[in-house]
């Protein structure tokens, strides 16, 4: 059986040279696709090793903001995991599987922005690595839901976690002891997703929202991506000294002057990173 360790090492990330995955880039976003429509874009471990690499040579190319979505022609986001891998697995073998950082803490710990596109199914493990996305846009027609308690186990991949943090408690255990599956527009009123779109609506609005990302200070993006996320992992004290530390940092670089004066010149920024 496979394993998660780390594939194609070399060469250009865009240089299409993965198996499961598709990276391409147009000016300062990066769109990562997982691309196995014939198994419903599940996670097997060449996508899971693919993703990881991928991901973290994404960032290391400048990218202003990260879309992963999954190949339109299965109708699925990621559909979950390869249950056959699972099938195959002892005790044992789950446990070096579980081993972190895994996928989903690699996206978790990007300092660059990532968006969820979620243009179909985001079931398990699928919408475990949309949870552990940024923003998520949905297009209507898709079914989210962590349905693992359906084959005696629970949510692996930070579901029973991150879940909460997002929709509450009581929401979080309605989907993960049910194993229930509910429509974007369900996702958007509880909070799981940011929007749902129309299937005609979604390109345009995945690449609006990833264009005016793009366009902002790379440093500020990273500052305030980093205060946000504080927010759920600190108390509020704690979470307001650290913004207002990230805030007077920003006073020492080049994309602050930058951006006021832009402002006052009524021009748009060039932002040096710096």
């Amino acid at each position: 059986m496979s394993d998660d360790r780390d594939t194609d090492a070399g060469g250009d990330v865009f240089d299409g040279s993965f198996e499961a995955i598709r990276v391409g880039r147009d000016g300062n976003v990066a769109t990562v696709t997982v691309d196995r429509p014939d198994d419903r874009n599940a996670l097997n471990a060449t996508v899971r090793s693919e993703l990881k690499n991928a991901l973290l040579r994404v960032e290391e190319s400048g990218a202003r903001v990260i879309v992963l979505t999954g190949s339109d022609e299965c109708n699925a986001f990621v559909a979950g995991a390869d249950v056959s891998e699972l099938r195959d697995r002892d005790l044992f073998e789950q446990r070096a599987a579980s081993a972190r950082p895994r996928v989903y803490e690699v996206v978790d710990g990007l300092a660059t922005p990532v968006v969820a596109a979620i243009n179909g199914h985001a079931l398990g493990g699928g919408l475990e690595l949309a949870i552990a996305c940024d923003i998520r846009i949905a297009r209507r027609g898709s079914k989210l839901g962590q349905p693992e308690i359906n084959l005696g186990i629970i949510p692996g991949g930070g579901g029973t976690q991150r879940l909460p943090r997002l929709v509450g408690e009581g929401q979080a255990m309605r989907l993960i002891l049910s194993g229930e599956l509910i429509d974007a527009a369900e996702a958007s009123e509880i909070g799981l997703v940011e929007q749902a779109c129309a299937s005609e609506a979604f390109d345009d609005r995945v690449d609006e929202l990833a264009g005016a990302i793009a366009d902002k200070s790379p440093l500020a993006l990273e500052f305030a991506k980093e205060s946000v996320r504080a927010a759920s992992r600190t108390g509020l004290d704690e979470g307001i000294d650290y913004e207002a530390q990230l805030f007077v940092q920003l006073f020492a670089t080049q994309d602050k002057d930058e951006g006021i004066d832009a402002f006052f010149d009524d021009r748009e920024p060039e932002w040096q990173g710096r």
